[in-house]
């Protein structure tokens, strides 16, 4: 035999497989042939397997959305990803940020309240822009490529010897039916030889019978054995959902480092620039003129306020003064302001208190004391009082 002659045989018995298998599974549709059903187990692992896929993937989707909002720049990552290249470093987007505040104030004049306001503000937003790259990092080696790696591996195993149990299937049902069909068709002609003889006709479907009883045991052995490999590949299912929560887990540790860092971050500027004082939020619709009057020098002597002026920068001569001699100086409390840790005092509107320079403080802090109490103050709750 030729290879063209065993290649068309080959190609002939698989058209003729492949329209046997499309005549019963139309057959089955219009409800004209039987089907042969999967077991209660096998049928609840593909539904368990079908709805893992699906909350797979919509939770890949969004955890991608999640770490990356911009839709254009996770298309480009994807084709990198294709291209098996590795995608260029992108600042984003509190980097850019940061780098703006930095400029800004910079421009300002990093001695004015406002420029160095912004170059710490700036410095932090580019920490936490440094902290939301190792959060993307960590979150797409440690949760979506798992994900990932079941969606495009495992279960595309699975779906693919799921479709060999269904063409397996097919094939059971199809020599089923011609079993059937060859048994009619020998009792019809049983039943005709009692009146004729038609003994050549007897021999024919006697052994059509017997060759649909010989494919049926095939194929129902074929059946049975891609149902079990089809049966244990689904069982691994379970260690999916296992290594998941593991992932699932690092997923929600990488958060949380993220979020401390960023309140960390927070918190030391929020201690750097010091609370705005009430007054500013509740009047913020006034004008500056009367804001400052608030805050203005009293009357009985040349004192200076801590806060800055209208033009943005700070009235500081007296606080150099105090920076640069060890002796105290009494101070007018202007605002209540309460403690954040044992390290600070309390302070109430309108009390005068004893206040000095610590060398190596922070500038935005002096020492008070009122009697036996003693503790950080920060400058812009006081004015100075000769």
């Amino acid at each position: 035999m030729s290879i063209m002659d065993f290649n068309v045989k080959k190609l002939a018995a698989d058209a003729g497989t492949f329209l046997s298998r499309a005549v019963q599974f139309t057959e089955e549709k219009l409800g004209q042939a039987e089907k042969t059903e999967l077991d209660a187990h096998l049928e609840n692992l593909l539904s368990k397997a079908e709805c893992t896929k699906q909350w797979t993937e919509k939770m890949m989707r969004q955890t991608e959305v999640l770490l990356q909002p911009n839709p254009n720049a996770r298309i480009e990552e994807f084709v990198y990803e294709k291209l098996d290249r590795k995608a260029p470093t992108r600042i984003n987007n509190q980097e850019l940020l940061g780098q703006y505040m930095i400029d800004a104030g910079n421009d300002f004049g990093p001695g004015t309240a406002y420029g160095n306001a912004l170059i710490k503000c700036g410095e932090t937003q580019k920490r936490i822009g440094t902290a939301d790259r190792e959060l993307v990092q960590t979150a797409a080696i440690n949760f979506l490529t798992p994900l990932r790696n079941f969606i495009e591996g495992d279960y595309k195993t699975i779906t693919k010897e799921r479709k060999l149990l269904q063409n397996k299937r097919l094939d059971l049902d199809a020599a089923k039916t011609r079993l059937k069909k060859a048994k009619i068709a020998e009792t019809r002609a049983l039943q005709l030889n009692s009146t004729q003889p038609e003994g050549d006709n007897i021999m024919i479907w006697a052994e059509e019978v017997t060759k649909s009883e010989q494919e049926l045991r095939i194929t129902q052995s074929e059946f049975d054995r891609q149902a079990e490999i089809t049966r244990l590949l689904l069982e691994g299912i379970s260690s999916t959902h296992a290594h998941h929560l593991r992932c699932l887990n690092d997923f929600v540790e990488a958060q949380m480092t993220y979020y401390a860092q960023c309140y960390q971050y927070m918190l030391d500027l929020q201690k750097q620039l010091g609370s705005f004082p009430s007054v500013f939020v509740s009047n913020n619709s006034q004008s500056s003129t009367t804001s400052m009057s608030n805050i203005s020098t009293s009357s009985s002597g040349i004192t200076t306020s801590l806060l800055p002026s209208t033009s943005g920068t700070a009235i500081t001569p007296a606080i150099g003064d105090l920076k640069e001699s060890s002796g105290n100086r009494k101070a007018r409390v202007l605002y209540d302001y309460d403690a954040a840790n044992s390290t600070e005092l309390s302070l109430l509107a309108d009390e005068v208190i004893t206040v000095y320079s610590i060398v190596g403080m922070d500038s935005d802090w002096l020492m008070g004391e009122r009697g036996n109490q003693k503790g950080k103050v920060p400058i812009t709750y006081l004015e100075l009082l000769n």
